[in-house]
This record gives structure tokens, sequence and C-alpha cells, in this order.
């Protein structure tokens, strides 16, 4: 059976639930990335879990060599459609995050948006992390945005519902066995309702500590939002600016 990040992105109800997604939030992270790692503007980056090429789009448009890998073909091909209408050069393709893209051939790795924590097991998750550190350059930065765990856990909204083109969109959200679930419910008057369900798995700074030096990654920062304060146990993010290491 198919796990639930296999599919979820590919269908239409998946951007009509988050169609709200802000793109000066994304341009607030590129900007505060480039600000903290002072990459030259010719450097070559990977956008792991690109998505529709939200990140990668704002870093071509900068000047940097881009290229976005997602599990998703719909969303890669929406990405390849952004980027030709933005004429920018961005090479995206499908691709598994746990599969090792190169050898030492980028100067950057950016995961970004919590898009990481989908996987079964933690050795999947530290696999994942090893092939991105392995298509790093020696001294290449590493940034990777994750959701705060113990934020989560202290702003928690069970349920919520919404009313949107015709539709209802109901949201349940709990934790259990480490991780965030959510089973999101769209009804209207005439079809009967449709389910699906995410689940994010609740990594701690210490889970990326742990995971960072099996991969020979040493975290130089650690962010707490999108503006670049320091991060405090109530952030609402975790971001990580790592570098790879010789090992």
């Amino acid at each position: 059976m198919p796990q639930w990040y296999e599919e979820w992105f590919d269908r239409d109800e998946y951007k009509l639930v988050y169609q709200h997604r802000d793109d000066e939030e994304a341009r607030r992270l590129i900007d505060t990335i480039e600000r903290v790692i002072h990459l030259d503007r010719l450097a070559s980056i990977l956008d792991v879990g690109c998505g529709r090429g939200r990140h990668s789009i704002l870093l071509a448009e900068k000047g940097y060599t881009v290229t976005g890998i997602d599990i998703s073909e719909q969303s890669i091909e929406e990405a390849r459609a952004r980027a030709r209408e933005a004429d920018l050069p961005v090479d995206f393709q499908v691709a598994d995050m746990r599969e090792q893209q190169c050898d030492e051939c980028f100067d950057a790795v950016v995961n970004l948006f919590t898009a990481f924590g989908y996987f079964e097991t933690d050795a999947e998750h530290l696999l994942a992390l090893e092939s991105m550190a392995a298509a790093l350059k020696q001294g290449g930065w590493f940034v990777q945005d994750f959701l705060n765990a113990e934020h989560v856990r202290s702003t928690l909204i069970p349920h919520d519902e919404r009313r949107q083109n015709g539709l209802t969109i109901s949201q349940k959200r709990w934790i259990d066995d480490g991780r965030i679930n959510k089973e999101i419910t769209l009804s209207g008057p005439d079809d009967s309702p449709q389910v699906f369900t995410e689940s994010v798995r609740l990594l701690e700074l210490n889970d990326f500590r742990r995971f960072y030096e099996s991969a020979g990654l040493r975290i130089e920062q650690y962010l707490g939002d999108y503006s670049g304060q320091p991060f405090q146990p109530d952030s609402p993010r975790l971001v990580l600016i790592a570098r790879k290491i010789s090992q």
C-alpha cells in the first residue's frame, strides 16, 4: 500500500487545502538563508523536497544555479511550468530524497518547509540526510527548515473547519507515537466526503544532532523563525544551518 506522501501531493485536493501558502514567507526565508551563509552568486544549490518550486525559483531569481527534486510528479510538472513562465533555468527532477543524487557536486543543499519527517523509520530519515550530505561538496552548506516539536505540542489545534470553493474542509490533529497526524475531510453538497491523512515524525533537536553527526554535518547555527531570530524552546520553527565536514 502506498505511503500517504506518495499520493497526497499529486492530488488536486492538496492544492485546494493549501492554496493559502504565502510566497512572501518563502521569500523571507530565502533572504535569511542568503544573509547567513553568504554563498557566491555562481553557487550551485540542490533544493530537496522542492514541491512546486517556490523556494527553487526564488533562489534562481538571485542568480544561483538551482536543481530541485521532489517525489511528486505533478509538483515537478508545475514547478517546471513556473520556471518556464519566469524564464529561469531551474532543473526540476522527480526523485526520492533517500536516493543519492550525485557525489559532492553542490555548494549548498536546502530542505525547507517541513519537507522531511514523513518516513516510517528513523533509519529512512538518516538515509535521506546521508544522501543529501553526499551531494554536498566538502565545506558546503546544508539548511534544513523543520517544525519545532515543542511549539507544535503547546499550540496544537485539535480541530478546525472552514468553507472554501463550495466545500467544507475539516481538519483534525493529534499526536501519537512521536508523530503529528492530521486527518483532512473534504465534503460538499453532492459528493461523498473524501478523507486524506498526513503524518510527520516529531523530530527533536537532539534527533537532528544525532542524524547530522552520522551524516558528517556540523551544525553552525539554530534559527527559530524565517526572519533569522535565534532558536528558543517556544520558537515556531527549527532552522538548522550546517556544513559538511571531512570524516
